[in-house]
């Protein structure tokens, strides 16, 4: 009789050495400025919101990141999926596509909140090869209210597009969001949950953007899963090598932003010693 197999779901390449050339990537974000249809978005041209994310890709490029992921963070208040109009993805795919062809590395989407079909979209159009998903499988509740998994819905959708190589990059335990929902389900499942609907990669996050995922957190989701290991907030220059004794990549904004705050353009000097730090664990 043969013995029930360790995974949950076929074997498939590691998405970090696949994507990236390498184990221990970095992966930088690019959180854009207000997009139309948002907020705080006063009617600047696109040409000029396109800029900005092209000035920061070259940032992250020059600091000697692996990649990067673009993110519609100017948009908050963020709204649910179903209430992103059009604008939000034609935005957004206009302005990765510019990162894509100016920077020269592999690119991701993150549309907010949890838009997975309309990252999908976004990645299909401007040639990113991911996205990541803030709730992939199952539900929580989040600031933006009830949130579900849309793991059944964008699968279908990216073979739909004829997209299956873009990976899918999914949080377990997602920032920002209260898990009674799934209160008795461990975090460890959580993680294989997101594995049984077929991600590519599971992301460890704080409480909140800029807050880490503790060690503990990191090694359970680790534990839980087959898949490589992200973690993504609260990554610094004094965490990164503890960190990188576990995971797979770190996905890095904040703190290599002016002044620490997301808001701004990213901060050559703290991207520097940033790196310093990542080459040194690394070796």
């Amino acid at each position: 009789m043969s013995s029930q197999p360790k995974s949950i779901y076929r074997a498939k390449p590691n998405a970090i050495q696949e994507i990236f050339g390498r184990r221990k990537a970095v992966i930088g974000v690019i959180h854009s400025l207000p997009l139309p249809g948002s907020p705080n978005y006063d009617g600047e041209p696109m040409e000029d919101i396109v800029a900005f994310a092209v000035a920061e890709a070259g940032r992250y490029k020059n600091g000697g990141v692996d990649g990067l992921i673009v993110e519609n963070h100017g948009d908050i208040p963020f709204a649910k999926p179903d209430r992103l109009g059009p604008e939000t993805a034609a935005a957004m795919a206009v302005m990765t596509d510019a990162v894509r062809r100016h920077s020269g590395l592999p690119i991701g989407v993150n549309v907010l909140a949890n838009g997975a079909v309309q990252a999908l979209a976004v990645a299909k159009a401007a040639g990113a090869v991911f996205v990541r998903v803030n709730q992939w499988s199952n539900a929580y509740v989040a600031n933006e209210g009830l949130m579900d998994g849309p793991a059944g819905e964008a699968a279908r959708y990216r073979a739909w597009l004829r997209a299956k190589s873009i990976r899918i990059f999914a949080d377990v335990h997602v920032k920002h969001g209260a898990h009674a929902i799934t209160g008795d389900r461990t975090i460890t499942e959580l993680a294989r949950d997101n594995e049984f609907f077929d991600a590519d990669v599971a992301i460890a996050t704080g409480q909140r953007t800029g807050d880490s995922a503790t060690m503990d957190e990191l090694q359970t989701i680790a534990s839980g899963t087959s898949l490589p290991v992200a973690v993504g907030s609260g990554v610094t220059p004094d965490n990164v090598g503890n960190i990188f004794t576990v995971a797979d990549a770190v996905i890095v904004a904040s703190y290599l932003k002016h002044e620490g705050a997301w808001w701004n353009p990213v901060d050559p000097e703290r991207l520097q010693i940033f790196m310093q730090a990542v080459k040194k664990a690394r070796s």
